[in-house]
């Protein structure tokens, strides 16, 4: 049997990936922070710091035909272990996303014009933000001089491990909803068309290009065809939650969040959430043989998703304090 490596396994595409790769006839090994136990004699587990240089070096010992890659790195960090990982496997699926892209006109493809290329905001560009350490990984696969590669461009993927509506996570939306509180949005995001994507269906997207010689040095943009503005998805979650918004603007938005990464915040809004992400899934879905209609909607997902939670999900409240405090002091409700 071929084995598969996959790196950061448990979290929201990997729980869905590994069993569609024990579904193909894989043996699967997964290396995460976290404690798990199998019950299939063709997967196990790893509890381990894998992002450790001599971890890591012991664990391609096991002669790996393909790696799927999770984990997130700094430019420095992937360019230390990028020939580490394509010396010592048949396929290495790296994980990007689609933030890399710049605005688009129309749909978004493979070869739409990325910000790492397009941009002239040299604060932006001097930083290490994840749209441009993506890309910047990217760009190490492919001056690498190899081929055994396959870069993946998820757009934004949820399970009941990971809600969102625009910058806010699940911490925040599902405690507020459960408490009666509104949540503050950027207004400028609202209007914007964004594209959400059921974790099941990426899953099973990136399982369809494991050892598929087809995608070897390729990118794939990960994701739904559907598309919603972020304002009917706040609708969704009022329907199913009874979550409440307020729409403010951007800099007030990111104010609230002043103990967290201004920059990195403020970034993921102007660079994306306020951008209309529309994608052309056109290719992923040849190369995995699926279409578009077997993919679940939003609602669907989102309705299934949310209705599964346990109670002690998403304890912390984050910023949920100061959110509070700048509605109460602006008199938004």
């Amino acid at each position: 049997m071929q084995k598969v490596l996959v790196m950061g396994g448990t979290g929201v595409m990997g729980a869905h990936l590994v069993p569609e790769l024990l579904k193909l006839g894989f043996k699967v090994d997964v290396v995460s922070l976290e404690d798990r136990v199998s019950g299939d004699p063709n997967l196990r587990y790893f509890k381990c710091n894998i992002k450790d240089t001599e971890i890591l070096r012991e664990m391609l010992k096991n002669d790996y035909n393909c790696i799927v890659d999770f984990m997130i790195y700094s430019t420095p960090e992937f360019a230390s272990k990028c020939n580490l990982f394509l010396d010592n496997t048949d396929q290495y699926i790296y994980l990007s996303s689609y933030r890399v892209y710049a605005d688009a006109k129309g749909p978004i493809v493979e070869t739409s014009p990325r910000l790492l290329d397009v941009s002239d905001d040299a604060d932006f560009l001097a930083s290490d933000d994840y749209s441009l350490h993506k890309a910047r990984g990217e760009d190490r696969l492919k001056n690498s001089g190899k081929t055994n590669w396959t870069i993946v461009r998820p757009a934004i993927t949820y399970s009941n491990q990971r809600i969102q509506l625009t910058c806010l996570e699940g911490n925040t939306i599902i405690n507020r909803s459960r408490r009666g509180k509104p949540v503050i949005v950027p207004d400028k995001a609202m209007t914007a068309q964004t594209t959400m994507t059921w974790g099941g269906d990426v899953a099973k997207m990136i399982s369809r290009l494991v050892l598929n010689k087809a995608a070897f040095g390729e990118a794939y943009t990960t994701a739904t065809a559907e598309h919603h503005t972020w304002e009917e998805i706040a609708g969704y979650y009022k329907e199913l939650i009874g979550l409440k918004y307020i729409p403010v603007s951007v800099d007030d938005f990111l104010s609230v969040q002043s103990d967290e990464p201004f920059n990195n915040y403020r970034w993921k809004v102007i660079y994306d959430r306020v951008y209309d992400r529309v994608i052309d899934n056109t290719k992923i879905l040849n190369a995995a043989g699926m279409k578009q209609s077997e993919l679940k909607p939003l609602f669907e997902g989102l309705k299934s998703e949310l209705k599964n939670l346990p109670e002690n999900i998403f304890s912390s409240m984050a910023y949920s304090d100061r959110m509070d405090k700048f509605i109460a002091e602006n008199k938004l409700i």
